[in-house]
């Protein structure tokens, strides 16, 4: 039987939902039986089984910590499937390459290898190829809004101004900075024993105590076994996020940021320079522009994904 899949309601997830999601994982065993495997809808010729449906439901679990209807999972299958499918008509394919780069990136956001990460969602019932399945859909489907609507998504100037004056900020006091920041790493083997992390991060802390200013603080990291100082970085306030710049401008100059896990090590950043910046674009500003793309990209892709639907060829088994 052939029938039409109305509008599934929401939007896309934006990638950086997803990388803040990951943090909170908590492992659970499940195990697919046969019986999911089974076929339960085509989407322009292309197949959903059931295995797919109650993977994505674990996988919704996992990066929102709620727990979705079958009926929104279903819906959700059906715009990647939609996605996928307008890609092709339009003869592009995303890289093998692109997907396992955005999962790895994801991954090491949240201080986990791509095998680690595989483990994790296996242990919730998902898989890491359900994951990515979700990464290229919504990878594919940026790209193509991006390029359908380029003009219409383009953000200017009086835009930003207007948006500005609506939230009544006053521009000309938001002062930019460009940071000079060196990253200090506590290397900690993989797979190293709880007893040895704890006493790293306390060789970090005693570190972060001794380290006053830059001139002495890399030479006394650098004469540290196991503390690697990397190359240094510059970054400007608009590039940062905003958590990140309240924390730069807080640190007193010469000293180091608090300890972060990664899968390297430990890691610090010792502020070093902070120089006002030049003209050009303020973090306020590129916020606002960012958000009024986001707002547009949105409702550009939520439209023509309705559009999609309507079209869409459904056989129901």
């Amino acid at each position: 039987m052939v029938s039409r899949v109305k509008n599934a309601g929401g939007t896309f997830p934006m990638m950086r939902g997803l990388m803040a999601a990951l943090s909170v994982l908590v492992a659970l065993m499940a195990a697919p039986c046969a019986a999911q495997a089974q076929i339960v809808m085509i989407v322009n010729g292309a197949p959903i089984t059931n295995l797919e449906i109650e993977q994505r439901l674990k996988l919704e679990q996992v990066l929102t910590n709620k727990t979705p209807s079958r009926e929104q999972v279903v819906k959700d299958l059906i715009d990647d499937r939609l996605k996928v499918s307008v890609a092709k008509r339009y003869s592009f394919e995303l890289a093998d390459s692109d997907v396992d780069d955005a999962y790895t990136n994801m991954g090491r956001r949240v201080r986990m290898t791509p095998d680690q990460l595989g483990q994790m969602l296996a242990s919730r019932g998902t898989s890491g190829n359900a994951f990515k399945a979700k990464i290229r859909a919504d990878l594919t489907w940026q790209q193509l809004v991006r390029g359908r609507f380029q003009s219409s998504l383009q953000i200017g100037e009086a835009d930003v101004n207007n948006a500005l004056q609506a939230r009544g900020s006053a521009e000309n006091n938001d002062v930019s900075f460009v940071y000079t920041l060196y990253p200090v790493v506590v290397v900690i083997p993989a797979g190293s024993p709880e007893a040895l992390l704890d006493g790293k991060r306390r060789e970090a802390e005693n570190l972060r105590s001794r380290f006053l200013n830059c001139a002495d603080g890399l030479k006394l990291a650098r004469a540290l076994r196991d503390v690697a100082v990397r190359e240094p970085i510059t970054r400007a306030s608009a590039d940062l996020s905003p958590q990140l710049r309240e924390l730069l401008d807080k640190l007193e100059m010469g000293r180091l940021t608090t300890v972060e896990a990664t899968p390297q090590g430990l890691q610090m950043f010792a502020l070093c320079d902070k120089k006002q910046a030049g003209a050009g674009e303020s973090a306020t500003k590129r916020e606002l522009r960012d958000e009024l793309f986001a707002k547009k990209f949105e409702a550009e892709g939520t439209k023509w994904l309705k559009e999609l639907r309507a079209q869409a060829m459904i056989e129901r088994r």
